[in-house]
């Protein structure tokens, strides 16, 4: 059969077509997922939101050479980071990712800053691109103040150097060696002039890594470096170049923190460490004084330097001097260094010091015993 010929389109059709044309090109756009499109940031504090929680920020401080970051769906990495300062100085920026709060620039629906006591966990992840065309370091940043500040310095930073390339090494000097997390690392404490710096350096490259950023808050407390009441403001994750960096890259990132009553915990459980160490207390109790002589043996295979005795007083005890270590608190949170000439303690070996004090109502013994951050029987 002869197929008719079409009639000519009156303009009611025409506008009826071209509804249901506009409808199906609606729906299709509904249904398919939504596309990210990639952000660049050149200006020297730039800084845009991923995930509708986190901060990726330029944050190029130390130089006047052009840098760019590219926030990805799930990161960023560098596209461009010229110039290069001495090796023997400060970074010439850090490209970061961020949860919490930086120079009053807060990540979208954070509940940070939060006060240390009051954080249950705060997990926490980080992937990382790295290359070998430059000098730098991989670093994850954890921010604590006295305050619940959302601008300027604070009073502490920790570092954590999952990676460094060339000739660098964190400020101050190393202080020993702490287990945390599950790793080994180098342990270097020092002050940049603003604030107190305490860096935990891999002893090789970590591409990637999931953690508990309480295990390092808590190794930084029993140090003396940081307090309970104190406040968590930000963690970031990022990159100090001191040359290059192009192409350097945060694959990925996530921070949570969890409020809550934090748990007791016990040996050998989740992000408590227990070191090979034992310690002996001996005293003699009078009136309202007492003398206290405290004997940190080392019962593992390897020697422990640099050593830094915590514990807790009871309520109503006060330390007012000591020997053979150097002893800070006084009250409360106390914790006892061991002085140039005992500053090790070798395997199988033991260093004693002890200290004088008054006290108030019952006399009883401290607890809580850790060794450079890990907890002795």
């Amino acid at each position: 059969m002869r197929a008719l010929p079409h009639g000519p389109r009156t303009p009611r059709s025409l506008l009826g077509a071209l509804l249901l044309a506009l409808a199906t090109v609606a729906a299709v756009l509904a249904a398919a997922p939504a596309a990210h499109a990639d952000t660049l940031v050149c200006e020297q504090y730039g800084s845009t939101t991923i995930q509708g929680r986190y901060v990726v920020q330029n944050n190029r401080w130390g130089t006047s050479a052009p840098q760019c970051v590219t926030a990805t769906d799930s990161g960023f990495r560098v596209t461009q980071a010229d110039g290069a300062v001495p090796t023997n100085g400060a970074p010439k920026s850090y490209p970061s990712v961020f949860n919490g709060c930086h120079y009053t620039n807060c990540s979208p629906g954070t509940n940070l800053p939060a006060q240390v006591s009051g954080i249950a966990s705060a997990p926490s992840s980080v992937s990382y691109g790295f290359v070998g065309s430059a000098v730098y370091n991989a670093s994850y940043d954890i921010w604590l103040d006295p305050t619940p500040k959302k601008n300027g310095v604070n009073r502490t930073e920790i570092m954590i150097w999952l990676n460094k390339v060339g000739p660098i090494q964190p400020i101050g000097s190393q202080a020993g060696t702490a287990s945390v997390g599950g790793r080994t690392w180098q342990v270097w404490r020092g002050s940049n002039g603003s604030n107190d710096v305490i860096s935990f350096v891999a002893p090789s490259a970590v591409a990637s890594w999931s953690f508990d950023v309480m295990d390092f808050v808590r190794n930084t407390i029993a140090r003396g470096m940081a307090q309970n009441n104190w406040y968590l403001t930000s963690v970031q994750a990022g990159f100090e170049p001191w040359q290059n960096g192009a192409g350097l890259a945060v694959n990925s990132f996530s921070s949570t923190v969890n409020l809550g009553t934090p748990g007791t915990g016990s040996p050998g459980a989740p992000g408590e460490s227990v070191t090979a160490c034992k310690v002996a207390y001996a005293t003699n109790v009078w009136s309202d004084g007492f003398t206290a002589d405290v004997t940190v043996a080392n019962t593992g295979s390897t020697p422990v330097d640099s050593w830094t005795l915590s514990f807790t007083l009871p309520s109503g005890q006060r330390v007012t001097n000591a020997w053979n270590a150097t002893v800070s608190g006084p009250t409360g949170a106390v914790t006892a260094t061991g002085l140039a000439h005992s500053a090790r303690v070798a395997a199988g070996a033991s260093q004693t010091f002890g200290f004088q004090g008054t006290y108030s109502g019952t006399f009883a013994r401290p607890s809580g015993f850790s060794l450079n951050g890990a907890r002795c029987a």
